[in-house]
């Protein structure tokens, strides 16, 4: 029998451990565990800790990020009121890693690709509600939204 006749053995694909698949989903979430613990433990509040806003000490304007470092001290501490207070938008980026990583988790346990990204529309509509907060926390009227 002639070899170059054979059909060609396909390669069988060999499992890749489960400690394989979830390494970088549990190492991000062990990086971003360690910045928490580390803004829990060394208040924004006093001065001299973290370094001001660039924007704000320029303009004397709030960036849509201004306050995240106090909400997230806040909301290490349970604090949830106090860290809704100082930026919301953070809170709600806070739970939507939650959300997201929890997702992610699970497909990279079983093995299943994640294919996570915002549309078009949705990524529009995210800066739209990013300008707004930022272009009304800047007001006279929007102080209650001031960090």
């Amino acid at each position: 029998m002639n070899v170059s006749s054979r059909p060609a053995a396909s390669p069988v694909p060999v499992p890749v451990p489960l400690r394989r698949r979830i390494a970088v989903p549990v190492g991000l979430l062990a990086a971003v565990a360690g910045a928490f613990a580390y803004v829990g433990a060394v208040d924004p509040n006093e001065p001299g800790h973290y370094p001001v806003c660039p924007l704000y000490q320029l303009t004397g304007l709030y960036c849509p990020g201004c306050g995240g470092l106090r909400s997230a001290h806040a909301f290490v501490h349970g604090d949830l009121p106090g860290a809704l207070r100082d930026n919301a938008p953070a809170v709600l980026a806070y739970l939507g890693f939650g959300v997201l990583w929890t997702f992610w988790l699970a497909r990279a346990a079983r093995g299943r690709p994640v294919r996570i990204g915002l549309g078009t529309a949705q990524a529009w509509a995210l800066g739209a509600a990013l300008l707004v907060f930022t272009v009304v926390r800047n007001l006279p009227f929007g102080g209650w939204l001031h960090p």
